[in-house]
């Protein structure tokens, strides 16, 4: 797989944009993450922009949020109320903190 998209056809970037958008569903949001980075241009910019790339690109750039915000979601919840889950909150702690919060 070339790494330089000019050397692609127009076939080959829409097949390769929807395998990043459909791997990102195997909870690997970074590939959407590089979706978005690698495929933006040709999606918005240029001469022709690509409309089914550019569909591809919404989804990830909408997976991609999603997936922040839940992260951050999740991040808040344990910092701020893990010491008042009593053990179930030592268990998913990968490592047990000390002392009284």
């Amino acid at each position: 797989m070339p790494t330089d998209l000019k050397k692609l056809s127009k076939e080959e970037k829409e097949a390769l944009s929807r395998k990043y958008y459909l791997l990102g569903f195997a909870l690997l949001p970074f590939v959407w993450l590089v979706n978005v980075v690698w495929f933006f241009r040709e999606a918005f910019f240029g001469s022709e922009p690509n409309k089914k790339i550019r569909g591809y690109i919404l989804r990830s750039l909408v997976g991609l949020c999603v997936w922040i915000a839940g992260w951050t979601a999740w991040i808040v919840i344990y910092q701020r109320d893990r010491a008042s889950w009593g053990a179930i909150g030592d268990q998913i702690s990968l490592s047990a903190p000390k002392g009284v919060p």
